[in-house]
């Protein structure tokens, strides 16, 4: 995992951490699990270390990285970084001491833009103010369906420069949401085999709250099981060019001028 994504918002990740374990509706269908089991088949020395199978599953253990911390030091030219793909910096077997390298890490490279996003908001918001945010930082919530808008109220309590919610999985409206103090949101549908169904009008109703709030919005993709109703096949929903054209919505925060501590 490293110097090149497929992730529509972002331009690589960086794992210094892998591994999670499942703690909400979200996290049912997990990419990034299905994936460390293939990479522990192909002996990827960062996936040997198997979960627990009731909450996560073969080399999906969380485990540190600590070689992996200077990755970013080797890249020049700046780039969008989302942070843990294969796992949750907030995750509460990462020592604060470790995600503290982390962010000193961003510090030293303030050429790049980390996109660090978590499950874990409860948890985020009890040490964010035990650690330093360099301002090339942006700190996201993920948030499936109502229920679990209650991340947001916790974001807030983050001094990042950026504030962002990953909607994705979307699985139900999100009456509840409220974006006082963000700055972009990601919705994307459930993609693969047993994907879960995206009703458009939460994702309308979405867009709506940030049109009237000026929070920038992204899409990223529509799903599986919209693929297959409207007739494109078994894809993940990410062709923009086939959606309706008031979703055609891409649009991300601008990057730091400056970014220091």
């Amino acid at each position: 995992m490293g110097d090149r994504s497929a992730i529509q918002w972002t331009e690589a990740t960086w794992n210094p951490t892998t591994g999670c374990d499942r703690t909400s509706p979200g996290c049912d269908n997990c990419y990034a699990l299905t994936l460390a089991a293939r990479l522990k088949r192909m002996g990827q020395p960062k996936y040997q270390v198997d979960g627990d199978p009731t909450t996560s599953g073969p080399g999906f253990k969380l485990t540190i990285h600590d070689t992996a911390l200077d990755i970013p030091l080797h890249w020049r030219a700046g780039r969008h970084i989302f942070v843990n793909s294969m796992s949750d910096l907030f995750h509460p077997e990462v020592p604060l001491e470790f995600i503290a390298q982390i962010l000193d890490v961003a510090r030293r490279t303030p050429q790049h833009t980390y996109q660090v996003l978590t499950k874990r908001a409860q948890r985020l918001a009890s040490v964010a103010g035990d650690l330093e945010w360099p301002a090339n930082v942006w700190m996201g919530v993920s948030i499936e369906n109502d229920r679990y808008t209650f991340r947001v109220r916790r974001l807030a309590a983050v001094p990042a420069a950026v504030k962002f919610v990953s909607c994705e999985p979307l699985l139900g409206p999100l009456p509840s949401l409220d974006l006082d103090g963000v700055d972009w949101v990601i919705i994307g549908g459930e993609s693969g085999s047993d994907a879960r169904p995206l009703d458009l009008s939460w994702v309308r109703d979405v867009r709506d709250k940030c049109e009237a709030t000026g929070v920038h919005l992204f899409v990223k993709q529509l799903g599986t099981a919209w693929s297959l109703q409207e007739g494109h096949g078994r894809t993940h929903g990410g062709d923009i060019e086939l959606w309706p054209q008031d979703l055609r919505i891409r649009r991300m925060p601008e990057r730091p001028v400056t970014a220091t501590a």
